[in-house]
């Protein structure tokens, strides 16, 4: 089974919540118009200045992803 990385977007101050929710929107875009294999995006709500979007690729598809959207960092998923 192929690795899974985990794509994160970082956003800061007061509307963080709300710019992150809005950045999810047009990752599941992307994903629709690249026909990727992916099914796992999200937003997660740090505190109140502070949330992240993400998305979940492949080893494959993490190179193209990386290069389009430009991510703010990565880590390896772990689907707990």
């Amino acid at each position: 089974m192929s690795r899974q990385i985990k794509l994160i977007w970082d956003f800061r101050g007061p509307a963080s919540t709300k710019t992150a929710e809005h950045h999810e929107i047009h990752l599941k875009e992307y994903i629709a118009a690249e026909k990727l294999p992916v099914d796992i995006t999200g937003v997660k709500i740090i505190d109140d200045l502070y949330a992240i979007a993400f998305m979940v690729v492949t080893d494959e598809n993490m190179l193209q992803v990386r290069d389009a959207l430009r991510p703010h960092r990565g880590e390896v998923y772990n689907p707990q």
